[in-house]
């Protein structure tokens, strides 16, 4: 087994800078088991070597006066931390630039990008393509690290300050563009360009193939090395961030980890996620941190999720002037190490899969989705849309799987969804999804656009049918349909249709706010036909955008819609709350037979700012179980996805993981209710099968392990 292969990480990255170079490592492990953590990961070379380099090609900094690499790795084993070198080879030194231009970016104009002596290098370029590996081969030979991580691994076209200088135009490029696409690179000049989406294709081909270079040689020296970086190809350790900007336009994402892990945890059965916190506010305001409350809410939706933990500073420890958060951080560590045993082993209870579209354009759909149905408290997986074929399995199993925006589906996945919807899942898909599929469209929902679409301000969907939208039972009839509608005809004969679509209609003056009408389009329409092996096929269309709109909006009507179209379709889910939308909710099944609830308290979130939040009381989570014989729990443990199976013989016991308690849990013949009477920030319940009088109680998993 490798040593990365379970979800234990508890990692912390010292971003280093030159004058961290003497930096004094045994206060750092000090520091570092405060932290109850057990990787570190710490800058190795590229642009700056932090080791003595014999390589003409590696700057090493200056500032230099140990060999801080060789010291930090050797300190870190002796206290039972694993070690990842952390490079960064996408810019070098300005020396390297002036004897080696040809390693170099050049913009349309020639010209480099020198940002206070650091010069950005060209993934084409003889430096990334072979330097980079003898730099990384020096590091292995030298050093028994345990990890490598490449940072900013790709095409970079912006600098440190935002400034977007577009592609690389330097005759490596140029060459290896005409070599895999037959084109003139020139000919592009931006994502306006008709060929962007060519260019789009080229950089994901380069990076892969880079990706198998690095992926093969890494491991030709030593197969017990993890590689990691941004990118999920042929790597081990797939790393994600949680991070802020000042110049990042809209609200910070309440969801960021919690999306982040499950976009790579639910994709591919052979990566471990890590997802940074980060703590810094700014690329430009390094030494000041996210609030605690940020930190916190980051850090438990990964453990949430599925992933370990991950916390990175600038520079080290000693006089790092923002402390704030750091006792909160330590404290989420600690819980983490006390109860890793349990974190190692979480299994998927998903009832639904959410698909994350490989088109950029569809992001503000997919993540209003996402949002939705955390809100809602539904059991889900995401899986990228480049992955459903690989996937094909869990897609099988489920009750839903939603496509928010996907447009451009390929052959292969294709076919998995249809295999899927035969098993019983219905397809759900919103935001204008299969657009430029028509087959599929028809097929899956006898639908078909009539080539028109309605931008136009002041157009409503009729939400009156309280029979279909009982959530709006409170008085609401018309709910805004704001941005892109699309004219699609549904077959009358096997298509339900709903949400009326009205008409646009002057607005202004007010008295001349009148005049709509309800027209022949639907928000909405329900397919059902009998596929091959008698099974009832059902498909939800929805040519408008409810997951962009309430992402931006945030207009309750939006997840109103979605809640009542999920309650039709998938009625009695395995998970139940009466928990408001501000809890989220994380269900897992443990692999030794046990059942994980864990409760996430982001109330302290109003848009901008994360405060501490407010108590929850009374909260209830209704588990659905499957009774069963011994022998069937027993032989469950490995299976995927499914109800938690209980022995018929058994009933539920619960613990407190946060307070250390036993849990208020009672058990009927189909049902777990676990009561919680008050919750803070956090509390997760851990579930077992106990014989029915046995008043033992549960052995805490500190002392289980």
């Amino acid at each position: 087994m490798k040593w990365w292969s379970t979800n234990r990480l508890r990692l912390i990255q010292n971003n280093l800078r030159e004058t961290d170079a003497d930096m004094d490592v045994d206060l750092l492990i000090r520091e570092l088991k405060s932290f109850h953590a057990n990787v570190l990961m710490m800058n190795a070379g590229g642009i700056f070597a932090f080791y003595p380099s014999s390589l003409m090609h590696q700057y090493v900094t200056p500032n230099l006066t140990k060999d801080l690499l060789g010291e930090a790795v050797e300190k870190a084993h002796a206290n039972g931390l694993r070690f990842i070198a952390r490079f960064d080879f996408s810019k070098a030194h300005e020396s390297l630039w002036m004897r080696y231009p040809e390693w170099f970016y050049r913009d349309r104009e020639g010209r480099e990008v020198n940002y206070h002596g650091i010069v950005h290098t060209c993934l084409n370029g003889a430096y990334q393509q072979v330097k980079s590996l003898e730099s990384i081969q020096e590091v292995l030979e030298r050093y028994p690290v345990d990890g490598i991580f490449f940072n900013m691994f790709g095409y970079q076209h912006w600098d440190y300050s935002g400034n977007f200088y577009g592609p690389c135009y330097c005759p490596n490029c140029r060459l290896r563009f005409r070599e895999v696409t037959g084109e003139d690179l020139l000919a592009y000049t931006g994502p306006e360009h008709p060929m962007h989406e060519l260019y789009r294709s080229f950089q994901e081909r380069t990076s892969r193939e880079m990706l198998e270079r690095i992926h093969g040689f890494v491991k030709s020296l030593r197969s017990d090395v993890a590689i990691s970086t941004y990118h999920p190809h042929r790597v081990d350790i797939v790393r994600k961030e949680s991070n802020t900007s000042l110049k990042r336009s809209g609200q910070p994402r309440l969801y960021s980890a919690s999306e982040n892990v499950a976009s790579i945890q639910d994709s591919w059965d052979d990566k471990l996620v890590s997802n940074c916190s980060i703590n810094a506010i700014d690329l430009t305001y390094r030494f000041t941190g996210v609030s605690e409350n940020e930190n916190a809410i980051r850090l438990y939706q990964s453990i949430g999720s599925g992933s370990g933990l991950d916390f990175c500073i600038i520079g080290a420890f000693e006089g790092y002037p923002d402390r704030a958060s750091f006792e909160t951080v330590k404290d989420i560590f600690r819980y983490h190490a006390e109860h890793e045993e349990l974190f190692g082993q979480l299994g998927s209870m998903a009832e639904a899969v959410l698909v994350k579209p490989a088109a950029p354009e569809a992001a503000a759909e997919y993540h209003g989705m996402f949002k939705m149905l955390k809100e809602e408290h539904v059991l889900f997986d995401v899986v990228m849309e480049e992955q459903l074929v690989a996937m094909e399995s869990k897609l099988m199993h489920m009750r839903a799987v939603i496509l928010p925006g996907v447009q451009g589906l390929s052959v292969a996945a294709a076919r998995a969804l249809h295999r899927a919807a035969d098993a019983g899942a219905v397809l759900v898909a919103t935001g204008t999804a299969l657009e430029r599929q028509p087959e599929l469209l028809k097929e899956w929902f006898a639908a078909s656009f009539a080539g028109v679409k309605q931008s136009e301000p002041g157009a409503y969907l009729d939400v009156s049918d309280k029979s279909h939208f009982p959530g709006f039972a409170h008085g609401r009839d018309w709910i805004v349909a704001d941005g892109s509608f699309a004219r699609v005809a549904f077959d009358p004969d096997t298509t339900e249709c709903r949400l009326p679509f009205i008409e646009p209609s002057t607005f202004g003056p007010p008295e001349r706010a009148y005049g709509h009408r309800i027209g022949a389009d639907y928000g909405l329409g329900l397919h059902r036909r009998v596929g091959k092996q008698g099974t009832v096929r059902t498909g939800v269309y929805m040519p408008w955008n409810p997951g962009e709109l309430y992402y931006r909006h945030g207009f309750e009507d939006y997840r109103q819609v979605m809640a009542d179209v999920l309650h039709d379709i998938v009625p009695n889910r395995i998970a139940a709350t009466n928990a408001p939308p501000c809890l989220e909710l994380f269900v897992h099944r443990l692999k030794e037979g046990g059942c994980l609830i864990q409760l996430l308290n982001l109330s302290g979130y109003n848009g901008t700012t994360f405060m501490n939040p407010l108590p929850l009381y009374d909260v209830q989570v209704e588990l659905t179980i499957d009774r069963v014989d011994e022998t069937a729990a027993a032989n469950a443990s490995g299976t995927w996805p499914q109800k938690w199976r209980l022995p018929r013989n058994a009933e539920a016991r619960g613990r407190l993981l946060r307070a250390e308690s036993d849990a208020q849990v009672e058990t009927s013949q189909d049902r777990v209710t676990v009561t919680l009477p008050q919750i803070g920030r956090y509390e997760a319940v851990w579930l077992q099968a106990v014989p029915v009088g046995d008043r033992k109680e549960l052995i805490s998993s500190d002392a289980k392990a």
